[in-house]
């Protein structure tokens, strides 16, 4: 798909460069052991919705108030957010105030799930989170995917705040992403905040080959109302991460006035770590390699360090204290190898 929005990153030639050191790329890491410690959640008594939807689950509060919603499988693979609404599913659900919906999205990857291949579900034709530009939604293309954005896109229309859950397939710590909106900032930092131990929040401008749900118009218009914000768990399926999804869940209905507070972590003494996207590197080539297999939220002291290579090119740091988002140490051509981003500072929300 197109990506018309815009995008709020550096030129290319802030990082990346044709060859000119001695260094040689290395081999490409091996993927990540597979270790699936607990079982996709049978969400078959929930598949039919109630509401007309499959996969969708509404409730009203006869008292007013934003509608609220949580999403899950986006990618059918990724299941710690189908075991949290499982988990708010089998208990009865009266929201205090306006409206809830939970939301299982696509159920037709989640389907085909193998714990022999369990890297293959993530989508049956394209990736559903690059599939939410307005244009391309009107427009003639169709997908397996394409159809179920479709199919909940009139209830997600009306959502005022929005948590939608992921989890990744390279081993790092949990973290909120959200746009460059404020609105939505402040509501994924209150969600880290109100934990022991807060995840990173981290603002960007989403990827060049497509919108994410987070990046949907309604969600990323400046001084609106609405508001949204991406939780990554932890690494796919460990329990861990299942638990991470199951507690901001919780955090976030209880915040949004929308479902009474649940026995949480004592609040953080921790200073929730926000940082913001300057650059989204994109593999150019089907050579694109690491210089090693860095985690994310490494932090690359000096400018101008060569962290990886794309076929001829060196990709290196634009500034000092370069922070290292989620690299994917095995991107596909045309796909996103690594977010890179400066810290804000907690209390202005301005680049430290």
């Amino acid at each position: 798909m197109s990506c018309a929005s815009k995008r709020h990153v550096r030129p290319e030639s802030a990082f990346r460069f044709r060859a000119v050191s001695a260094l040689l790329p290395p081999s490409p890491p091996s993927l990540p052991a597979v270790r699936i410690e607990y079982p996709p959640p049978d969400i078959s008594p929930w598949i039919a919705g109630n509401c007309g939807i499959q996969g969708v689950h509404h409730f009203e509060s006869r008292r007013p108030g934003p509608h609220v919603a949580v999403t899950a499988l986006m990618h059918g693979n990724e299941y710690a957010g189908a075991y949290a609404l499982q988990q708010l599913l089998m208990q009865p659900l009266r929201p205090l105030h306006g409206r809830l919906s939970l939301i299982f999205l696509n159920l037709a990857a989640y389907k085909t799930f193998n714990p022999a291949r369990p890297t293959l579900s993530r989508f049956v034709e394209e990736d559903m989170n690059r599939l939410w530009q307005p244009e391309l939604i009107a427009s003639a293309h169709t997908s397996v995917e394409m159809e179920r954005v479709r199919e909940v896109l009139p209830v997600l229309e009306t959502v005022d705040i929005l948590l939608d859950i992921h989890t990744m397939l390279w081993p790092a710590q949990p973290l909120f992403l959200c746009s460059m909106t404020e609105n939505s900032r402040d509501l994924a930092y209150c969600v880290s905040g109100a934990q022991t131990h807060p995840p990173a929040v981290v603002q960007d401008g989403g990827h060049g080959d497509g919108l994410r749900l987070i990046d949907y118009t309604r969600f990323n218009t400046p001084h609106s109302y609405t508001r949204a914000c991406l939780l990554e768990a932890g690494q796919h399926w460990q329990k861990d991460a299942a638990q991470q999804a199951l507690l901001s869940t919780r955090i976030f209905l209880a915040q949004t006035g929308t479902l009474p507070s649940a026995p949480t972590s004592a609040t953080s003494s921790e200073p929730v770590r926000q940082a913001v996207v300057t650059d989204c590197v994109q593999a150019l080539t089907s050579r694109f390699v690491f210089v090693q297999p860095f985690a994310s939220g490494s932090v690359i002291r000096k400018a101008g360090t060569v962290i990886a290579f794309d076929g001829q090119d060196e990709i290196r740091t634009p500034y000092n204290n370069c922070i290292l988002v989620m690299p994917n140490l095995r991107p596909r051509r045309g796909h996103t190898a690594v977010r890179l981003a400066k810290r804000l500072n907690n209390k202005t929300g301005t680049q430290a």
